[in-house]
This record gives structure tokens, C-alpha cells and sequence, in this order.
């Protein structure tokens, strides 16, 4: 991988404008990259006096609030470059320009990510924009269309219909108190006069994407899941807001775990109120489970994903906790906890309570996605490989200044003895496997190397094969140099990751987050 990222994804690629004049708004300055099919968006905003009065209210907690954004924070930064939000596309007839598409590749192939509909207001982070999922169709004999469309949350049909952003930015928004309070105030206040359901969820849908019980599910991780449907031809329709295994009224990880064997699937949630952490699991029909709250959970920590084995599911409370006293010190909800030491949580995933929970202190390790878990010595020991973020102070602040290592942990279950190997030094991020081996050991870990815009690929396996590593990575990638998006297709098997096919894309493909590739069979 170390190839393919330093072609396309150089580490000083990134430039950005501060505006020094308080009374400015933010601008964005476009660049048209490529002659495109666009979607024209016919809004009818009425300007009633109390929205015109909370729009002189938004700039003014703007302007005085939030006067001296530091960098980390400040939209003119953080959507420059390929992070600037692109409009939708239809589906639109691509160009492979390179090698040809193996046959069994026919389906689709999505990544999610980040793209504002507005221009944000205030305080903004990487994964505050609004979901965009952006679609590439294979077909037979190398045919191939592209297509971006937007999630359609019910965040962003209400923003869409008033014309302006009202849900404050989750994560980039919640810094400090005075600003946190006063937009607080103005979001509930337009609550109340425009009518925003907030029963429906104020998540953007913009993390990851999952294929459960038969339907496309965009995730994240404070919302249900959103449902969607590719069409033959390659478009994106959305189905709304969907309870998808029936009896989740509440907010759901963006990061469930799916036995590939048993098609059964586990998941949890935080929150910021009792129970903070709650465990949850459907059956291959989609049969809800009984919940499994960890009442010993005693604070609210950003457990972000989890891992699964053949016996054990597998949590991370990490050193990120949600803290109301951040605020009062004019910090984010989310800060690290220095003094907290970092733990790994084991307990069967069949568990009915937590009884049979077991922690394990892991100082400074600190894992935000983990790769995959299985069983060693006839069950006695866990192994864990995850990517272990080292330098977690920054994890909010400077994305370009993040560390990490790729690490297996091995918990002895009963002596509580725990040791870690470091298996890269490398600044890895969004590792994928053979989704084949899914809680079950495996050797092959394909991931990118960290920079402030990683790209996450997708492993799939090649028809009728049964080695782990047969078969293909697809990812989108982006040349900064060029202003060029292409869909390349690699040999997983080439020890440089070969590509064996490039397409090249009619639009421009910001920076995501994880993808998802389905089969045709699979899909229709």
C-alpha cells in the first residue's frame, strides 16, 4: 500500500486561507475539475421574520463567538483542496483507460463520506459534513457508470427546505461553552418555530455503510441507520430512516459486525446518559436480541468500533471521553482523559448480561478500528489486531499530526497476562481483510497510510477461490497534483498491489471514509 499512497496521496498536499476579518463569512472557492452531468437543486425558501432573525443570530454567535477559530476547527481549512464538498451526479458513463475489470467484479462498489450541503457556520470537523455516497456500477465487458448522491437524512431535508444549516456540527461545533450554549438556544428555538423534528434524529449518515438483512444501510454512530437502493443503472434512491431489524429506536455503532458465516450481526451503542454503553445482537432473519447494557460503564467513552471472534465480542474503551467540564474550560465535548488508562473489554457474544465481562488494562493502547479477533490455545487466548493511535492528544486538532502503529494484542483470559507485538510502524489507517475471515485468523491486513486525507479500499475476493488473499482491492483514489479521481482495481495478491484496471471518474471524489463493495448477485 505504501506505493499506491505515496503516488496519490502526497504528505504536504494541503493548503488553506484564513480569513482575518471577523465580518466576513466564510467562502468557498470552487474549482471545476471536470464538465459534468449536475443535479439542480429547486428550492423554494420562504423567509418568514423568525428565520430571518435567526439567520442575524447564527452570524452574530459566528462573529463574536467564535471569532478566532484555530485551524482545526475553521471550514476555509478544513474544506480546501479534496476536501471541497462536490455537487450530485448522475449516473454518469466512465472511461477505463487502463487494464480491464475482472468479470467477477460486476456489482457495485460505494464509499461514504463528509460533503456539507452548506457552507458550515462556526466551528467544523472532518466528519461533521452531511453523508454523500458516491457509487461506481460495473457492468459487463468494462462497462462502468459513476454516481454521487447525497443521503437523504432527515437533517439534511429540513436544512435543504429552509436553505441554511439549523443542527449544530456534532463534533467540530461542541467548543466551548459560551458558543455551545448560544447555539443550543438558536437550534431549539428554530426547533420550535420551523417545525425540525428532533424524534427523527439530527445524525448525517456520513461514516460507513453496511449490507444487513437485505438492505443498504448508510451508518452513524448517534442515528439509526438510513436505508438505500442501487439501481440497475447505477442510481442512488434513498428509503428514509429505517429501523432495519425492527425494535432499534435508538442510535446504533457504524461499525457492526457481521459473521460471515452465520449472517448473524453484532453492534452496540454509547450514550451520554445511563447506560453508556449497550450491546446489541439480531439474528440472521433480523431478530432483534436482548439488549445487553454494561451498567458497570460509569462514564461515556467514543468507542468507535469493535471486533468480534468464533466465541467473544470485543470493545476498546479508549482514553476519549465525552466531559461537560471541557466545555467550561472552552474545549470539545470529547477530550482524552490522561489519566485514564486504556482497556479491553471481552465477553461472549452471546452474553444476556454482563456477568461474564471481563476488562484488561492496556496502557497506551488506544485503538479506534480494529481489524479483526480470533482464538489461540484451544480458547485460552485472544488475539486482537487493531491500529493503535499513539499520539491521541491530537486526534481532534491535527489530523496531519497523528501516529499510529498496527498492533496484535494477546490476552491470556484466564491470567489476565497481556502482551502486544507491534506488526508495522507505519502510519496505518482503515484496514480491511477478507471479509471471509471475519473472526477467525487470518495474515493478510490491507490499510492506508495515514496522512490527513487517508482513503480506505476494499478487499474482494475472486470467484472460486479459497486462499485468503485471492483477489481484489478497489478504492478511489485522488492525484492532488492533477485534480484527478480515478476508481483503480489492484491485484490483492502483488506484493505492490499491481493495478490491473484504472477508471477514470467524470467528477471529482473528495476524501471519504469506508467503503463497501456487494456483488450484482448479492444486490438485485
Amino acid at each position: 500500500m505504501d506505493t499506491l499512497s505515496r503516488s496519490y496521496l502526497p504528505l504536504s498536499s494541503y493548503s488553506y486561507t484564513y480569513f482575518r476579518s471577523n465580518t466576513k463569512r466564510l467562502k468557498y472557492r470552487p474549482t471545476l475539475l471536470f464538465p459534468t452531468s449536475r443535479i439542480n437543486k429547486e428550492r423554494t425558501t420562504i423567509r418568514t421574520t423568525p428565520k430571518k432573525i435567526f439567520d442575524i443570530l447564527d452570524r452574530a454567535i459566528t462573529k463574536f463567538l467564535d471569532a478566532h477559530l484555530h485551524r482545526s476547527a475553521n471550514p476555509a481549512y478544513i474544506l480546501s483542496r479534496n476536501w471541497f464538498p462536490v455537487d450530485e451526479i448522475i449516473p454518469t458513463e466512465c472511461e477505463v483507460i487502463h487494464g480491464s475489470i475482472p468479470p467477477c467484479l460486476n456489482g457495485v462498489y460505494l464509499r461514504i463520506g463528509p460533503n456539507p450541503q452548506f457552507p458550515p457556520k462556526g466551528p467544523y470537523h472532518y466528519f461533521d459534513g452531511d453523508g454523500m455516497v458516491h457509487c461506481i456500477r460495473i457492468f459487463s465487458h468494462d462497462r462502468v457508470t459513476f454516481c454521487s448522491r447525497y443521503v437523504k437524512t432527515n437533517k439534511y431535508i429540513f436544512e435543504n427546505q429552509v436553505g441554511s444549516n439549523v443542527v449544530p456540527n456534532v463534533i467540530g461545533g461542541v467548543s466551548g461553552l459560551a458558543s455551545v450554549t448560544a447555539r443550543v438556544i438558536l437550534f431549539f428555538a428554530r426547533v420550535i418555530f420551523d417545525g425540525y423534528d428532533i424524534g427523527k434524529g439530527i445524525g448525517v449518515a456520513n461514516t460507513s455503510l453496511a449490507f444487513l438483512g437485505g438492505k443498504l444501510c448508510a451508518l452513524y454512530e448517534s442515528d439509526i441507520p438510513y436505508a438505500i437502493k442501487i439501481t440497475k443503472d447505477g442510481d442512488i434512491i434513498n428509503l428514509g430512516q429505517h429501523d432495519y431489524f425492527a425494535n432499534l429506536s435508538m442510535n446504533m455503532s457504524a461499525h457492526p459486525k457481521i459473521d460471515p458465516e452465520t449472517n448473524e450481526v453484532f453492534t452496540f451503542r454509547y450514550r451520554v446518559t445511563p447506560p453508556y454503553l449497550t450491546y446489541s445482537r439480531f439474528d440472521a432473519n433480523g431478530n432483534k436480541q436482548l439488549d445487553v447494557p454494561f451498567l458497570s460503564m460509569k462514564y461515556t467513552s467514543l468507542i468507535h468500533d469493535m471486533a468480534i471472534s468464533q466465541k467473544y465480542a470485543i470493545i476498546c474503551d479508549t482514553q476519549f471521553r465525552f466531559r461537560l467540564m471541557n466545555l467550561i474550560r472552552g474545549e470539545r465535548l470529547v477530550g482524552v482523559d490522561s489519566k485514564k488508562a486504556p482497556r479491553i473489554g471481552v465477553f461472549p457474544r452471546y452474553a444476556t448480561d454482563e456477568s461474564e465481562m471481563k476488562w484488561f488494562e492496556v496502557p497506551g493502547f488506544n485503538a479506534f478500528h480494529q481489524v479483526n479477533a480470533w482464538e489461540e490455545e484451544c480458547g485460552q487466548v485472544l488475539v486482537l489486531v487493531a491500529s493503535n493511535i499513539l499520539l491521541v492528544e491530537h486526534f481532534f486538532d491535527r489530523a496531519d499530526r497523528i501516529q499510529g502503529s498496527m498492533e496484535k494484542v494477546r490476552i491470556h483470559l484466564e491470567t489476565g497476562l497481556v502482551s502486544r507485538h507491534i506488526l508495522s510502524t507505519k502510519n496505518l489507517e482503515f484496514p480491511v481483510i477478507n471479509r471471509a475471515y471475519i473472526g477467525k485468523k487470518n495474515r493478510y491486513v490491507y490499510a492506508a497510510i495515514h496522512t490527513e486525507r487517508p482513503l480506505q479500499s476494499k478487499m474482494m475476493r475472486a470467484s472460486g477461490v479459497l486462499e485468503e488473499d485471492d483477489g481484489y482491492l478497489v478504492s478511489y483514489v485522488h492525484d492532488e497534483s492533477k485534480c484527478e479521481s480515478r476508481f483503480l482495481v489492484m491485484d490483492a495478491r502483488s506484493p505492490t498491489l499491481e493495478v490491473i484496471a484504472d477508471v477514470k471518474l467524470p467528477q471529482r471524489v473528495p476524501y471519504g471514509i469506508h467503503g463497501l463493495f456487494i456483488r450484482e448477485t448479492d444486490l438485485y
